[in-house]
């Protein structure tokens, strides 16, 4: 089995109220149910094989549960990001200590660039970006500028009716893809094989790797089903998480963690 790091923050308390919504409504959220799913998510992050490093809330950044969007971490580098809603910009300030420790090269996303970790996909020496209601073509060109001197390629995709990329694709392995096709251009991954939502269950295509399992939203069961499928055709772990507090905050498996190989440049 594989060993991760998996950086987590715990939820704040103010999320219940102030989390940052661009496609929902505002729902009640109950902060208990918060706390014990996040647990669960932590336990599901371990059972992966990842080692779960828990930052302590921060009350004053109600979003910052979301440590996706506050970097990019690769295994040369790490980015931290200039999140497009503007109530979130302290956040990657408070990952900079936590990932110094962890990767020697910290890079950042200047000023007026936007852009969220949500938007940037990983597959192989790719990096597939969203230019969506968070991040800009001026983001793109600012993660671009710092990943070409690590030999990544960066190749934009256009977002429409979800929040991030992410929210409307991942990635199950190298060659195969989890999407959305109604929110996502389909154009930049020609050649990858893809397996759609169901049309009843258009959130669902948020799934986490971690080693060789795959955290699956336990809210999407036809979708589950073709993702247990496809880790049973491929000889992969499929591990179900209830997240439906946070999914009310437009949230997903990927949002909550960054998950990352320790044993690259800069870990210790």
């Amino acid at each position: 089995m594989d060993t991760r790091i998996a950086i987590v923050r715990r939820p704040a308390r103010s999320l219940a109220q102030s989390c940052e919504l661009t496609y929902l409504d505002r729902a009640p959220i109950a902060f208990d149910r918060l706390e014990r799913q996040h647990a669960a998510y932590r336990d599901a992050l371990a059972a992966a094989g990842a080692r779960v490093i828990a930052l302590d809330a921060l009350e004053a950044l109600p979003d910052s549960v979301f440590v996706e969007d506050a970097a990019v971490v690769l295994d040369e580098v790490a980015i931290l990001t200039r999140p497009g809603a503007e109530s979130r910009r302290m956040e990657p300030a408070f990952l900079d200590a936590p990932l110094a420790a962890k990767r020697r090269s910290i890079e950042r996303i200047d000023d007026p660039a936007t852009l969220d970790g949500g938007d940037v996909l990983r597959v192989g020496g790719t990096l597939f970006v969203g230019l969506s209601r968070r991040t800009t073509r001026s983001g793109l060109e600012r993660l671009a500028a710092i990943v070409h001197r690590h030999g990544y390629r960066v190749v934009p995709v256009r977002v429409h009716g979800s929040l991030h990329l992410k929210t409307a694709c991942t990635a199950l392995d190298a060659e195969t893809l989890l999407l959305n096709p109604a929110w996502v251009d389909v154009d930049p991954f020609e050649g990858f094989s893809k397996i759609e939502v169901a049309d009843d269950e258009p959130f669902a295509a948020n799934v986490l790797p971690v080693g060789d399992a795959r955290l699956v939203n336990a809210a999407f069961p036809r979708t589950r089903e073709r993702v247990e499928a496809f880790c049973a055709r491929a000889g992969l772990r499929a591990i179900a998480v209830d997240i439906s507090e946070f999914g009310k905050a437009e949230a997903g498996l990927t949002c909550m963690s960054l998950v990352f190989d320790p044993s690259c440049d800069g870990a210790r």
